[in-house]
């Protein structure tokens, strides 16, 4: 709205008086804001947490500031990033699973309401610069296509700016990236030297260099969110050296040891049990070797992830202290939920192996040991070694026990914490940060965002625990529930009611638990059957609470939850695709789903020479994928089968000017044939053993292959040499058997993704 002309309008100037409006500023003093967030960082596994994983930078941080004990996020992604970023509950704001799903609900729609301001939103009109860098997750995947909509996107969520990648993980050397609301390639290879966390700690100094440089008395909002420490676990070589026999002791040993420094350092009290093994955890000593060797491995490269991550915030702090800023920045650290339990009982070296069902004997697994870590690889580490991350706690990631929900969270402010390396136990969710920063910056919460009336704030601020004598204070949060899958829980007054969901049972068949958190830190004593009446009013506290913000119906369905959505003009709700190449960085999501079907791809082009080459289209990585392309004079199509490549030659080269290049891909059983032809004319095919039902989490290029090249006969990004007037895609339906397993094989694909 233009804000009415204060000033006096005459006849001629000598007669009228001018009138400028105050630019919006906050109140004097206001710090700047950096709110860090990891990804699947469990309760322990920072320094500071009792991990004897290096962690030195984040340390400091907590030796400047205060550390909190009973911080509990949503359990998963996409729910925490919502409920941080508006201060309400994640259902009331329609975020109930991941940003991939809508079933149709208000609680599930795979956007935040806007009616759920974002704290950007907020602070913006305020006067604060806004700065989103990372991994958002909180846009529709059919909706991270070059064509939008972008009403979701970061900048129109009250972000100033963004640089990151839109879903739910990505590879660290090879990440599919957006800057603002377009893609970019990333500034360099992973042969000289390119790392994700680099790159976004690079871009978050820049920009906040950038701004401190034109209007320096102008405060910024700075959420950094980590693809860190989620899978799949990627570092440079020399940070995975460094932990090599660090955890030979095995997890057993390790998480003993964490148990008992957590105690030293105050983290538990000491009166804490360190939960029995999960479901599934075998014990170490009872472990082949083999399967020893490889879970060493897998924990090396998580815990060189994170080292690494520590070094680049340590970078970021240096140079807020460079420039004078850090003393009044608040920075707010913490992780969006619990360990991950998506490496299962083994851990896994290729995640997109693991989901197509093909199993690596113990030759190949010992080949590819050096790889581990490395932009070949694709890891995640076993349910032991999560198990630990979350000392001392139950469970994991998706679960509303203390594994999945109890995160760390460090507050550092040296103008506002004296208390420094202070301990506060004080029960609070993530839901309370954004109530917080609004607290310290003096802003009120708006009545309307954008012309949109605003539901109110859920959270209640935490900044009550910043004084050294507030270490006593009772919490100020009344009651908090959680869900997930289906997983239940609710906290009052110290209590905790908590259900475990398996999939599929009836609801009303779960086993409630309660625990009295005050003299039970670690959820092992359940009170449940000496103490029914306690029981039943927290269950029944838990349907009211649910039922208050939005959680119902209850849904533990998985497969259905990642079918396309059924509105019209989604990106995956056709079966033909007409590119007009070059079309670059089409996520997964939106490109053409060529997984575990026939189809055939036809290109009209036109080629100056007859040598001239490059990509039609690439899908997938280095690892794993499919690419058309004209290498020299020949027509190739590549089936890329985890680094064993099938590839259909034309066995005449293609005419220099127009011509029409067709690839037919049959899907024959479980096995395939892939038939190249040029104008009309079939002249090359390969038998393929074995069709991927999940290709990759990296998405489609026309006219070039970015990022990792899908084929060893050529370098990224092989960009076409002519002309391609279009690229039809068509696919026939598949049969239900095919659609089902397709379906199935996602959600297990997208859940270890998130």
């Amino acid at each position: 709205m233009t804000s009415k002309f204060e000033g006096t309008i005459g006849r001629t100037i000598p007669e009228s008086k001018p009138w400028w409006p105050d630019y919006p500023r906050p109140r004097d003093g206001a710090p700047n804001v950096l709110v860090v967030l990891f990804d699947d960082l469990g309760f322990s596994h920072l320094g500071c947490y009792g991990s004897s994983i290096e962690t030195p930078n984040i340390d400091r941080l907590a030796a400047g500031g205060l550390r909190y004990t009973n911080f509990h996020t949503t359990a998963l992604c996409s729910p925490t990033r919502a409920a941080l970023l508006t201060g309400r509950n994640h259902h009331s704001v329609g975020m109930r699973g991941l940003a991939n799903w809508n079933t149709g609900f208000p609680n599930c729609t795979g956007t935040v309401a806007k009616s759920a301001g974002t704290l950007a939103e907020m602070l913006r009109p305020k006067g604060y610069s806004t700065f989103a860098v990372g991994k958002w997750h909180l846009t529709p995947m059919e909706e991270t296509s070059v064509a939008g909509p972008f009403d979701q996107w970061p900048l129109s969520r009250g972000f100033d700016r963004y640089y990151g990648f839109l879903q739910g993980e990505t590879d660290q050397f090879t990440p599919e990236l957006y800057c603002d609301n377009h893609p970019v390639d990333a500034p360099r290879t992973p042969e000289q030297g390119y790392h994700l966390t680099e790159d976004l700690v690079d871009q978050a100094i820049t920009m906040v260099r950038s701004q401190k440089s034109a209007i320096p008395e102008k405060p910024f909002f700075l959420y950094l969110a980590f693809g860190a420490t989620h899978a799949p676990h990627q570092a440079p070589q020399s940070y995975i050296d460094k932990y090599k026999g660090r955890f030979d002791a095995g997890w057993d040993a390790i998480r003993q040891q964490w148990y008992e420094r957590q105690k030293q350092l105050g983290i538990i009290p000491p009166n804490t049990e360190l939960a029995p093994r999960n479901p599934g955890v075998e014990p170490w000593d009872k472990l082949p070797d083999a399967q020893k060797k490889l879970a060493l491995k897998l924990q090396e490269a998580f815990a060189a992830f994170l080292d690494h991550t520590d070094a680049q915030i340590g970078r970021l702090v240096s140079f807020l202290g460079e420039i004078g800023e850090l003393d009044n920045t608040l920075i707010l650290l913490m992780s969006d939920n619990g360990a991950s339990q998506e490496g299962g009982p083994l851990g896994v070296i290729d995640t997109f192996k693991y989901f197509n069902g093909i199993p690596e004997t113990l030759e190949e697994i010992s080949a590819r040991m050096n790889d581990i870590g490395g932009p070949k690889s694709q890891t995640n580490y076993p349910w032991g070694w999560a198990q630990a991350g979350n000392t001392p706690n139950k469970r994991y990631k998706q679960n509303t026990h203390g594994g999945g929900i109890r995160d760390p969270l460090i507050a550092h402010w040296p103008k506002g914490i004296s208390d420094a390396g202070g301990i506060r136990d004080q029960f609070h969710h993530v839901t309370d940060i954004t109530p917080t920063v609004l607290d310290i910056v003096g802003v009120t919460p708006p009545d309307s965002v954008n012309g949109v009336a605003q539901m109110p704030i859920h959270g209640v601020s935490l900044a009550y625990t910043f004084p050294t004598q507030a270490k006593a204070e009772p919490s100020r949060k009344g009651v908090q529930y959680f869900e997930m899958y289906g997983h239940r829980g609710i906290w009052a007054d110290g209590w905790k009611a908590v259900a475990y969901h398996p999939g599929g049972k009836p609801f009303d068949e779960d086993q409630w638990e309660l625990y009295h958190l005050e003299n039970d830190f670690s959820e092992c004593k359940d009170l449940a059957k000496e103490n029914p009446d306690k029981l039943k009013e927290m269950v029944d506290l838990w349907w009211s609470e649910a039922e208050r913000y939005g959680a119902l119906p209850l849904d533990d369905r998985k497969a259905e939850l990642w079918r396309p959505t059924p509105r019209q003009g989604t990106p995956r709700n056709r079966r033909r695709y007409v590119l007009y190449p070059p079309v670059a960085h089409m996520t997964g999501e939106v490109s053409p789903p060529l997984g575990n079907r026939s189809f055939v791809a036809t290109a009209e082009v036109e080629r100056p020479t007859v040598t001239s080459e490059g990509a039609i289209f690439g899908l997938g990585t280095g690892n794993n994928g499919m690419a058309f392309y004209v290498l020299g004079d020949r027509l190739v199509f590549d089936y890329n089968l985890f680094t064993k490549h099938y590839k259909a030659i034309s066995d005449r080269p293609i005419p220099a000017g127009k011509s029409t290049l067709s690839v037919h891909l049959e899907k024959l059983g479980d096995k395939g044939r892939a038939t190249v032809s040029i104008d009309g004319v079939a002249c090359g095919s390969v038998e393929i053993p074995k069709i991927l039902r999940m290709i990759s989490s990296n998405g489609m290029d026309a006219g070039c292959d970015g990022g990792s090249a899908v084929s060893d006969d050529y370098q990224s990004p092989f960009t076409f040499q002519g002309k391609i007037t279009r690229l039809v895609i068509e696919m026939p339906d598949r049969s239900k058997k095919d659609e089902a397993e397709a379906m199935a094989v996602k959600a297990k694909v997208e859940m270890a993704r998130q």
